[in-house]
């Protein structure tokens, strides 16, 4: 059984996406904007969002709940996962996993060779889910983030994976990109 039912992210989903980056990510948190130009640019990008049933017992079922968001920007040949986040009360449930798998073979649908992330030096339980990808840390962003932690950059080589020098494994994280 699926973790969460992911989706293409709509514009009606913005304002929810905005507040739920705010509440995980603080200071470094994206503007509401920015998920909106995100959105107007499919030729590049690829945003989706995982879902889970309303919780019953709460009188109407109501429509499906939006726990947790990811993107991808892909020129080819490199694809690059701009952000990743789950509420913390649906963390552990292998969303994040689901989301990563979908964002990186969408990488591969489009042609990259590569997908690369930035991740916070302050978020193990992140960077242990992209080595569990199989993902490298390539380099240091010193300062990256306005909160002040490093940026580590991360890189997948699809060909190398393709080749099975990859391990993927059951994680759950969330990210700011």
């Amino acid at each position: 059984m699926a973790p969460a039912t992911l989706r293409d992210m709509a514009a009606a989903d913005v304002d929810h996406v905005t507040a739920m980056d705010a509440a995980l990510f603080g200071i470094d948190c994206w503007p509401r904007q920015l998920f909106m130009n995100e959105l107007a640019a499919p030729d590049t990008r690829r945003y989706i969002v995982a879902e889970v049933a309303a919780a019953p017992g709460g009188g109407s079922a109501g429509p499906a709940r939006v726990v947790g968001y990811a993107g991808l920007m892909c020129v080819p040949p490199i694809g690059d996962i701009q952000t990743v986040g789950v509420l913390p009360e649906f963390e552990g449930r292998g969303i994040a996993r689901a989301m990563m798998v979908e964002l990186i073979e969408e990488a591969r649908r489009r042609g990259a060779r590569d997908v690369m992330l930035e991740v916070s030096s302050t978020n193990p339980r992140a960077q242990d889910l992209y080595r569990r990808f199989g993902f490298e840390h390539i380099h240091t962003r010193r300062r990256y983030y306005r909160d002040g932690s490093d940026g580590l950059v991360m890189r997948l080589s699809l060909a190398r994976r393709d080749r099975g020098n990859s391990d993927t494994a059951s994680a759950d994280t969330k990210e700011p990109s």
